[in-house]
């Protein structure tokens, strides 16, 4: 099976799993340890938008980085530029967050509701150029199932 074979059919399993969800801490969750458990990624987890900085969430993996600011790492840079940021050597991001030595490629998408950043989805690798065009166009997809899942309800 394919990379994006994977994807899409986690993506219809992802949907199944969260279906009715409305807690956001039980569908971060939940949502980290199905990527986990399906493409075993070393760190898997969200940190959740609270005031002027990023709060970690629901997680798998070893331990994280409890806070992150605005525009800091990463993480922060996807939240303050509003989009999902791809990074093949977390040595070459300017401002790198190492929460773990071991990581060395990472992926962050924001999670949106009504057109603002309510939290981040973060994965991280031990290898380099893990992530791709196709990680980020089902995890993109992955955040916005999960987005309307519990920000916007009707």
């Amino acid at each position: 099976m394919t990379k994006e074979e994977q994807y899409i059919q986690f993506v219809d399993d992802y949907k199944r799993l969260i279906s009715g969800e409305t807690e956001e801490v039980s569908a971060m969750a939940n949502t980290s340890a199905a990527i986990h458990d399906e493409f075993h990624f070393f760190w898997v987890g969200f940190y959740i938008v609270k005031a002027d900085k990023l709060i970690l969430g629901p997680f798998q993996g070893p331990v994280a980085c409890s806070t992150i600011r605005f525009g800091k790492g990463v993480c922060g840079t996807a939240w303050k530029e509003q989009k999902t940021q791809v990074v093949p050597d977390v040595e070459q991001f300017p401002g790198h967050i190492a929460c773990s030595s071991l990581s060395r490629s990472e992926i962050v998408v924001p999670v949106f509701a009504n057109n603002e950043v309510k939290a981040v989805l973060d994965i991280d690798s031990t290898q380099l150029n893990t992530f791709d065009a196709i990680d980020r166009k089902y995890l993109e997809q992955v955040a916005s199932i999960l987005a309307d899942t519990i920000y916007n309800k009707e």
